[in-house]
């Protein structure tokens, strides 16, 4: 008991450093803060675009489409803030940081993940929560007891689904340093998926990202639980509250990834 008091803070004592360290210039970090914002206000920005051109996307209207966005913009931001640092580790493995990491008597990836937590993304993680709240609002969703779980869990769901995506796609570079933009093409790629309903894909791109990768249970399958509406790709209703069950999936694939990936990690000698 003693030593998990003492482990916890420690890294209690990581967060706050950090914490201290990005604030010490606080006119800096707001506008570090409100900068952030923008990559999110665009995303959206960029479906309010194109319904300025069509009153359907993939057969959804304006506003069904709006509560999938903000589902992936609350849950991608959340996850990139508390996660998206992994997407760093190429560069530690390549510079023999992380030989001073696994030293360390506390656990590898905390570690990794506290190291540079990037505070300033907070503002990005607010804007999609209100972007979620806003479109729950505007959708004309008959709530019942069931869906308002739905509402909270789903958002949950997509946090630890993109984390775990973060984690995994990082572990590549235990094997292949330079791998960066590989994994960047699943994680944001993904985000971008995930904004849209999933019948504006086809072929075997639909059915690599929303169903071999499990990208059409983030926002697509929850979305359409709760605006009552039948998947016209033909999946049973059930799925739209199967999200909770695939990011755990996910969560276990990230962990198994991530402890071969460690045990597979050789120190580059520096």
């Amino acid at each position: 008991m003693a030593e998990a008091g003492g482990t916890l803070a420690a890294y209690r004592a990581l967060l706050r450093a950090q914490a201290r360290a990005q604030t010490a210039y606080r006119t800096s970090f707001v506008i570090d803060l409100l900068g952030n914002v923008g990559a999110t206000v665009f995303d959206v920005v960029t479906v309010l675009v194109l319904y300025g051109v069509t009153r359907e996307l993939g057969g959804f209207t304006l506003r069904e489409t709006l509560v999938m966005v903000g589902l992936t913009a609350f849950a991608f931001a959340t996850a990139d803030l508390l996660v998206g640092n992994i997407e760093r580790l190429p560069r530690y493995v390549r510079t023999g940081l992380l030989d001073a990491v696994l030293l360390r008597p506390l656990g590898a990836l905390p570690q990794l993940l506290l190291m540079d937590l990037p505070l300033r993304k907070v503002s990005r993680g607010l804007f999609g929560l209100a972007v979620w709240v806003t479109a729950l609002a505007g959708a004309g969703i008959e709530w019942t007891p069931s869906r308002v779980v739905l509402a909270v869990v789903a958002p949950l769901a997509g946090v630890l689904f993109f984390g775990s995506v973060f984690v995994a796609t990082a572990t590549v570079s235990f094997f292949w340093v330079e791998s960066a933009e590989l994994a960047n093409s699943v994680t944001y790629g993904g985000r971008d998926f995930t904004s849209y309903p999933v019948t504006v894909f086809a072929g075997w791109f639909r059915a690599a990202f929303a169903y071999g990768l499990g990208f059409a249970f983030v926002s697509y399958q929850p979305a359409l639980a709760l605006l009552g509406r039948a998947d016209p790709l033909g999946l049973p209703a059930w799925a739209g509250w199967a999200a909770p069950g695939v990011a755990l999936v996910a969560l276990a694939g990230a962990g198994a990834a991530w402890r071969v990936g460690v045990r597979h990690y050789r120190s580059t000698g520096s």
